[in-house]
């Protein structure tokens, strides 16, 4: 397959559905050079099965304000810029709450005594590397820091134009999932058929259907538990693009850092049918 502008998201409602199995699964289905980015920036493990050959790691900073305490005389004007509470003043000074801040400068800009400047400060990092013919790409955000999107956004610009291209987005249905979701042009939803699958695929979907992008569900581990997801989905007239059954040997591979295709060889040619129903 060769299709330079397909952009496929994979997402779900819930961390646990098997959305990163999925996206390894569609990045190794492809067969010719595609990229997958790993934007489940707070826990990513698609190098868990892709076991890539690292090739460039950098880091990833964020603009915080910093105070100049001599030239700071309290005047306030900081705090009633800051729409995000990031900013006090106490004793007289202002003072940053960095885990607040969103990075917009406009502190630094009102401060009618020049009294504050922008700073770069490490939130995370992206690693590039090679498995075969993937190239993969993965941000991780620092420990204690939970800007998501900033460290997605860089891990969407440091991708090759030129490939296709498999985000691995997410879990959940906040802001780093839009974040990540937004720049694709399909959405593939991974569900399980439990009634906490359902509750959570119902977000995901109207999440998905208020940015207007096409979307279709994989229900992973089939058979495993109630016809929730399928009556929902025939309600909802969601295509149900394909069934992962449930599988002990699936589970097997998983929890030794084996893929899906590898563990269940038959699936690669659903994979491959995805992807060419996309290009």
């Amino acid at each position: 397959m060769s299709h330079s502008s397909l952009r496929i998201a994979v997402a779900s409602g819930k961390g646990g559905t098997g959305k990163t199995t999925v996206s390894v699964a569609l990045a190794e289905a492809w067969g010719d050079p595609i990229q997958l980015l790993d934007c489940d920036v707070e826990e990513p493990n698609a190098a868990l099965f892709l076991k890539p050959e690292i090739q460039s790691t950098e880091k990833v900073f964020l603009s915080l304000p910093e105070i100049d305490t001599d030239r700071c005389r309290g005047c306030g004007q900081c705090v009633k810029f800051c729409q995000f509470n990031a900013l006090a003043v106490a004793g007289g000074k202002a003072m940053v709450f960095s885990e607040l801040c969103h990075s917009c400068g406009g502190c630094a800009r009102i401060c009618p005594e020049r009294a504050i400047r922008e700073a770069p400060w490490s939130i995370g990092m992206i690693r590039k590397g090679l498995s075969g013919s993937i190239q993969w790409i993965e941000g991780c955000m620092d420990i204690g820091y939970t800007m998501a999107p900033w460290v997605i956004r860089e891990v969407l610009q440091a991708r090759d134009p030129a490939l296709p291209l498999i985000i691995d987005s997410p879990p959940g249905t906040s802001c780093a999932m839009v974040t990540a979701v937004s720049s694709a042009d399909y959405v593939l939803l991974v569900t399980e058929p439990t009634p906490f699958g359902l509750h959570d695929l119902i977000l995901a979907v109207e999440t998905i259907r208020g940015m207007n992008k096409n979307f279709a569900v994989i229900i992973n581990r089939s058979g495993s538990g109630s016809d929730c997801v399928e009556k929902y989905c025939k309600q909802e007239r969601i295509e149900i693009i394909l069934r992962i059954p449930i599988s002990r040997k699936v589970a097997e591979a998983y929890s030794v850092g084996s893929s899906l295709i590898k563990a269940e060889p038959s699936l690669l040619e659903p994979f491959r049918k995805i992807l060419a129903s996309l290009v």
